[in-house]
């Protein structure tokens, strides 16, 4: 793990551990007792989804995950703290958030993880935490940068691999 100020880099062999990290963000936010706002940044296939799996099974859930590209947000209400996954991939204009009553859902309590953030531009909440995922080798990096004092600790808090992975 690479520090960097208010950012962290890691290395992220594979699926396993893209899940993992995911995994330990919920132990975060579970710890914490209060919602967060997480935007999950990086192209096609870069593992947000998985990484989206790994937060929602860490908070207990265990059915599918899956990426809600067509209904825009899939809600995970039973979880503590209440979480939804967003993914404004196909949103065509961010006004469309307006429609579906999109600021009811960043109640300080809830957890929403954001896939395409940019897309919903104007009217999304500044995250706590932004995960950048990109292809590194044969695994993926993940940056994961601070906007708040819950995302500073959390971040401070983040021991996935040892002080010196």
């Amino acid at each position: 793990m690479t520090i960097f100020g208010n950012e962290r880099r890691l290395y992220l062999e594979g699926e396993d551990e893209t899940e993992k990290l995911g995994r330990e963000l919920a132990k975060l936010v579970s710890k914490s007792g209060h919602g967060l706002v997480i935007y999950l940044d990086g192209d096609l296939g870069m593992g947000k989804t998985t990484l989206s799996r790994g937060v929602m099974r860490g908070l207990g859930h265990e059915g599918a995950v899956k990426s809600p590209t067509y209904t825009l947000v899939e809600p995970y209400e039973s979880l503590e703290p209440p979480a939804y996954h967003f993914d404004l991939y196909r949103l065509g204009d961010p006004e469309e958030l307006e429609y579906m009553g999109i600021r009811d859902y960043f109640a300080s309590e809830n957890l929403c993880l954001i896939e395409w953030p940019e897309r919903g531009h104007g009217l999304l909440p500044e995250p706590d935490l932004e995960i950048h995922l990109d292809r590194e080798g044969q695994g993926r990096s993940a940056i994961l940068r601070v906007h708040s004092e819950r995302g500073v600790a959390m971040l401070n808090e983040l021991d996935m691999f040892g002080p010196e992975a």
